[in-house]
């Protein structure tokens, strides 16, 4: 046992020692906190919209309130990145030696030419000067006045938001409630199980922070951290239905979105178990080590495990300055570096997939497949099979003027099982700690195209049609 576990033991058994009570004021710091987190991402709510949960309901409110202002808040975001970084990177100043500024700013020659490309690509856009390809409504309009909008107001929230659900106690009472049979199929450690839900009522992205944090602070190892990234980070039930709607097969969501859930979960064991997730090493994050306890060696109920699991942990929460303070550092982070990130790649992707044929040379092997699952229209369809890729939503618009209503309820709901997609998630692994670089993205995501298709197209032709 390391010794942040040894601490972590001896912390669990001074508030909750075998057969001990529990103090009411550890009780309240772990509820109180844990509640509103469990409000703001895992309960989802009727809107006039459709569906959403609290934490999406403050950024559309704040979207609302900005309105047309945020692809200008956007535009000042990237160039405020570039210029930070350049400074730092020439001068050398005093604040930016060490610690977070340091991290955010003294980057790597690839990242920063990512961070000058978005604010290119996007101070073109907004001032709709230069090649037609980049300032296009599809392309450069889709990430600058469609996507920079959302991810500025929802990552602002989730941000601020996001302690309240993970370091509180939340985690490590799911976890250890949930933990035999998450080991069992997933091989992973309990607490995983908010990361899935947290996607499903709110987004992937916000799974892809929860995970990429929770490997930072030590309580999933590099193999843990990368399967679940890829695999638990399903879109949200609200873009579900957005997808749906658009593509014309609303009238079917319930079986549309039970084939996601099945088809995802089928993937969720099996791809972990082949490389390049299977070669992932077991090891920790260098600068905290293992932190994780969820094993209840005592003997004691499983309930009581878990509470005092929890309690412990609210116990050794940050307080409220130290947790505006990496509340505002996680901003800091997600504005200034993962925001330009985002942009550039996510143009780029847009670029190759509406102005080049790259994706359909590259989709023409899916053709023989699609007719041999028996799909309709296989020569239209394939390109949408992999065009997912570079935006979770272009193999929607690819799909949407085919007339077989199969085909496009195969379409979509394989968009939504492929998980990882450039424009967002994919840009989002890339800039984390997580160790998965841009080969094993498209290997997973080959992979889980390869597993789910022929589970969606023989679920779609066995109960559905």
């Amino acid at each position: 046992m390391s010794s942040n576990q040894a601490t972590a033991a001896g912390r669990n058994d001074s508030n909750a020692p075998d057969g001990g009570r529990i103090k009411p004021r550890a009780l309240i710091k772990f509820l109180l906190p844990s509640l509103i987190g469990i409000g703001m991402f895992l309960i989802p709510f009727s809107t006039g919209d459709g569906i959403n949960i609290g934490m999406g309901m403050l950024a559309d409110g704040l979207k609302a309130l900005l309105g047309a202002a945020l692809p200008a808040i956007a535009v000042a975001v990237l160039c405020l990145s570039v210029i930070l970084t350049a400074l730092v990177k020439l001068t050398r100043p005093g604040w930016a030696r060490d610690g977070a500024a340091n991290e955010l700013f003294d980057v790597e020659p690839l990242w920063f030419a990512m961070r000058v490309l978005g604010a290119a690509f996007a101070l073109m856009t907004y001032f709709q000067v230069g090649p037609g390809f980049i300032i296009a409504d599809f392309t450069g309009g889709v990430m600058l006045n469609d996507l920079a909008p959302v991810l500025l107001t929802f990552f602002f929230f989730a941000a601020l938001l996001l302690p309240f659900l993970v370091d509180f106690g939340f985690m490590e009472f799911i976890g250890s409630l949930v933990r035999k049979p998450f080991r069992l199929i997933f091989g992973l450690p309990g607490r995983s199980a908010i990361d899935a839900t947290a996607s499903w009522m709110g987004s992937g992205t916000v799974g892809v922070l929860i995970t990429t944090q929770q490997y930072e602070q030590g309580y999933y190892n590099r193999r843990e951290a990368s399967v679940i990234a890829t695999n638990f980070s399903i879109v949200s039930i609200a873009f579900a239905l957005l997808v749906t709607s658009f593509i014309g097969i609303n009238q079917l969501f319930v079986q549309f979105y039970l084939t996601v859930v099945v088809a995802g979960l089928i993937a969720a064991v099996v791809v972990p178990r082949l490389p390049p997730l299977s070669r992932k090493p077991n090891s920790y994050y260098e600068p905290v080590g293992c932190r994780l306890e969820e094993e209840n060696t005592r003997r004691v109920g499983v309930l009581r495990f878990s509470l005092g699991q929890a309690v412990a942990r609210a116990e050794t929460a940050p307080g409220p300055r130290a947790l505006a303070r990496s509340a505002m550092l996680n901003v800091a982070d997600i504005f200034l570096g993962l925001l330009p990130l985002v942009v550039a790649i996510g143009t780029v992707a847009l670029i190759l997939a509406e102005f080049t044929p790259l994706f359909t040379w590259l989709s023409y092997p899916m053709v023989p497949v699609l007719e041999w699952l028996r799909i309709p229209e296989a020569q239209a369809a394939a390109p949408a099979t992999l065009v997912g890729f570079a935006d979770m939503f272009l193999p929607a618009v690819l799909a949407k003027d085919i007339d077989s209503e199969l085909t496009r309820f195969v379409i979509a709901c394989l968009s939504l099982t492929q998980l990882i997609y450039m424009s967002e998630i994919g840009a989002l692994l890339l800039k984390s700690k997580i160790p998965l670089k841009l080969w094993e993205l498209v290997a997973i995501f080959l992979l889980r195209t390869a597993i789910t298709l022929p589970i969606i197209a023989f679920i779609a032709h066995t109960f559905v049609f």
